[in-house]
């Protein structure tokens, strides 16, 4: 799979590549199942005119640039979506810088300059609430339009459904779920575990002391899940090895600490990570922080928690 933060200066092979395929646009944020849901048919599109699948995103997201007070925590960043999109089939991926040039485009021009000159589309796969222009003044229908006129292609996927009849996946609803801590409910929605990526800090090393290490993130630029004790996975970038974790995502109540700390105690691993940077999966949401009457009682807590969390992690 390719990825390109650029449509310019690619080679002939690299151009050929993304040209003439099937294109969706969009945030993709968290990659989840109705995102999917578009992929499939990004990919019988691709197939039905004989070239790439194509997926156009933006890096950074508009909003950033435009409202930077309403932009919401991504659920992942560029290179992670990138191994989504391309674990479930996706040709190309293409984060396009946002500036301000490519926000005054209008829509006839954002689509005349990149669908048509840039990747020469000869099919797009969209949602229904699908907005792009300046001021967001394309619309589904503007688009249909267009692609009409340009004789390209055009399927409208549906959102996909989970719960009640008026509620759907996205990515706005498995943020809630994420800053709540409800980690297995957006787990259902997402296509993989969601995962968050930090730098190992020294931390108060008491983890050590009473039997259970952890490595301290920090520098976390996705979504924090809400504070508790969770089941999931680690790994680690340099040897690209994988571990079982339990992970605490609060303060230290027992030992009389308010400050709210990332630690992933890697069950099996030994030695350092201090300075490099760690991915955790998570999986499960196994219990509340509170305090403990005695350091004894908190060990014997936290075994319970890291046998619990090896289990999960064993699994499927």
């Amino acid at each position: 799979m390719q990825l390109h933060r650029t449509l310019t200066d690619l080679s002939t092979a690299d151009h050929a590549a993304i040209a003439r395929g099937a294109v969706s646009i969009g945030n993709f944020d968290g990659v989840h199942r109705g995102h999917a849901r578009i992929v499939d048919q990004l990919l019988a599109s691709a197939q039905q005119v004989g070239g790439p699948a194509v997926v156009f995103t933006f890096d950074p997201h508009p909003v950033r640039l435009l409202r930077p007070d309403l932009a919401p925590p991504p659920l992942t960043w560029t290179d992670r979506k990138a191994e989504l999109l391309a674990e479930l089939g996706v040709d190309a991926m293409i984060a396009y810088p946002t500036d301000e040039q490519l926000l005054s485009l209008t829509p006839e021009e954002f689509f005349d300059r990149i669908i048509r000159q840039q990747l020469d589309a000869q099919a797009m796969v969209e949602g229904p609430n699908f907005f792009f222009g300046r001021d967001r003044a394309g619309d589904i229908q503007k688009l249909r339009d267009l692609c009409q006129q340009a004789e390209i292609a055009l399927q409208i996927v549906e959102p996909l459904q989970a719960g009640g009849a008026d509620e759907f996946v996205s990515s706005s609803r498995i943020r809630k779920l994420v800053a709540a801590g409800d980690v297995d409910a957006a787990r259902e929605m997402l296509t993989q575990p969601y995962r968050l990526r930090g730098m190992v800090t020294h931390g108060a090393a008491r983890g050590g002391k009473i039997g259970f290490p952890t490595a301290n993130i920090d520098a976390i630029d996705t979504i924090m899940p809400g504070m508790g004790v969770y089941a999931g996975r680690a790994h680690v970038t340099r040897d690209d090895s994988t571990w079982p974790a339990a992970i605490n995502i609060g303060p230290s109540p027992t030992f009389g600490e308010d400050a709210v700390r990332v630690e992933v105690h890697l069950i099996g691993f030994s030695g350092s990570l201090y300075g490099e940077p760690l991915e955790v999966d998570f999986l499960a949401r196994l219990r509340d922080i509170h305090p403990f009457p005695s350091v004894i009682e908190l060990q014997q807590q936290l075994a319970r928690d890291v046998a619990r969390a090896k289990s999960i992690a064993a699994s499927p």
